[in-house]
């Protein structure tokens, strides 16, 4: 064999080699960092409530970076916009997973947008952490509810009017998809079983980015001139909240003749604008920034710190991805892996503080503990917490008040079910 072949041989072979060792290195390089998903509207009418989300895990990126990142490796945010688009939300969750290979998502707002998103989740065996209070009615092992359910949230707000409003005549106002429709399903099922008959429920939906109120807030005053104190509970979404407080203010309804109680106004809805329409109205949420807690204090800094803005406000969907985040930290932590399966078995259980005051856990049924805290809106745009429970309160997937739903239980810890019927005794009826 002549030198020249054999050195070409060995030319070939050293490039290979070198070939290998770059692609090893890029594939050591590719896993240096552990990718976390992030799935939030920045366009379209739901970017007014999810832009501060994106915002929030940013912050706890950065922050969990600072005291080291995570299994010794650093967090990685990727930022996706699904843009306010239902079907848009699967097709970027999909690329979040396979082609970003992203550890968890943290992301969604409306109901619609995490039930497009489940089969994604399912058939790639990821993992959603949902920060928004939603209908209920649903327990996906691929899931975690950080926000409130409809028995920490629409419940005890509809309570409070009751008890301490008087309050016998009720509207139910909503956006047109799930979580509105499901959630007054199941309060007029509540409060038919605390004797309100069905003509003194009005129940109205719109279309998301609604703008026209004039004649639904008529028929509302006409409604709620029959003599019995009313109030309306609503479940209007983004950004279509403006002109409906705007109408309210417009045709004279104060909050002292027909109080309004809202479960998707927070700070950052009404930062930027005219509040002397909400002053006195309501709002359910488990967390206001107005708590005076330390833990609360602390995190208000760091967040006008991290965003160089001191008029940038907090809210309840914040606070449920700080406490989402923090139990998905430690799973992973207790796990030794990001591998979904084991964080999934880890989490169970496990307990951090939320900004309140308490410590929040989850639950087997993949739901947490939360307070409840009904405020009052104030000219600043902040809210004067007028009720908030005792103890924390444990999220329930299943309501009790609905026929389909009241034997159905979520456990998935030892029964490995999200609706396990404890009259059948079987799974998935």
């Amino acid at each position: 064999m002549s030198m020249l072949k054999m050195t070409r041989r060995s030319l070939i072979a050293m490039a290979s080699v070198a070939l290998m060792t770059g692609a090893l290195s890029g594939a050591a390089q590719a896993q240096e960092t552990i990718k976390v998903g992030i799935l939030h509207s920045l366009s379209g009418t739901m970017a007014i409530s999810e832009t501060t989300l994106k915002d929030v895990m940013l912050m706890l990126i950065e922050e969990q970076n600072k005291k080291g990142g995570l299994l010794g490796k650093k967090l990685e945010a990727v930022v996706v916009d699904p843009a306010s688009d239902w079907p848009l939300f699967a097709e970027k969750a999909r690329q979040l997973i396979s082609q970003d290979k992203v550890s968890a998502v943290f992301g969604c707002w409306t109901s619609v947008s995490r039930k497009s998103v489940l089969p994604v989740f399912k058939e790639l065996n990821s993992i959603l952490f949902y920060p928004v209070q939603y209908e209920g009615e649903e327990s996906e092992r691929n899931v975690f509810y950080t926000g409130a359910a409809p028995n920490q949230q629409a419940i005890p707000a509809v309570d409070y009017l009751a008890k301490e409003e008087k309050v016998e005549r009720w509207v139910l106002a909503g956006t047109d998809y799930v979580y509105p429709r499901t959630t007054n399903k199941i309060l007029e099922a509540y409060l038919k079983s605390k004797g309100v008959k069905s003509e003194d429920i009005m129940i109205s939906y719109t279309p998301f980015g609604h703008s026209d109120w004039q004649t639904i807030v008529a028929d509302i005053k006409k409604f709620g001139s029959a003599g019995k104190k009313t109030a309306v509970v609503s479940t209007i979404n983004g950004d279509a909240n403006v002109p409906f407080y705007k109408e309210l203010a417009n045709q004279g309804v104060k909050a002292t003749d027909i109080p309004v109680v809202a479960f998707s106004v927070g700070e950052e809805e009404l930062a930027g604008i005219d509040t002397k329409p909400l002053v006195g109205h309501l709002a359910a949420w488990n967390y206001f920034q107005s708590v005076d807690t330390p833990d609360n204090k602390a995190f208000i800094e760091k967040w006008k710190a991290f965003t160089k803005n001191d008029k940038r406000v907090t809210n309840d969907p914040m606070e449920a991805h700080v406490i989402g985040f923090n139990m998905w930290v430690k799973a992973v932590e207790k796990a030794g892996t990001t591998d979904p399966d084991k964080v999934i078995d880890s989490i169970v259980g496990i307990q951090v503080p939320n900004l309140t005051g308490g410590v929040s856990e989850m639950l087997p049924n993949h739901h947490i503990t939360k307070p409840v805290l009904i405020g009052e809106i104030k000219e600043d745009g902040q809210f004067e917490t007028v009720s908030q429970t005792d103890a924390l309160v444990p999220g329930a997937a299943w309501s009790q008040y609905l026929e389909g739903s009241k034997d159905l239980i979520a456990d998935w810890k030892t029964l490995k079910c999200g609706n396990y019927n404890t009259v059948t005794k079987k799974c998935g009826a």
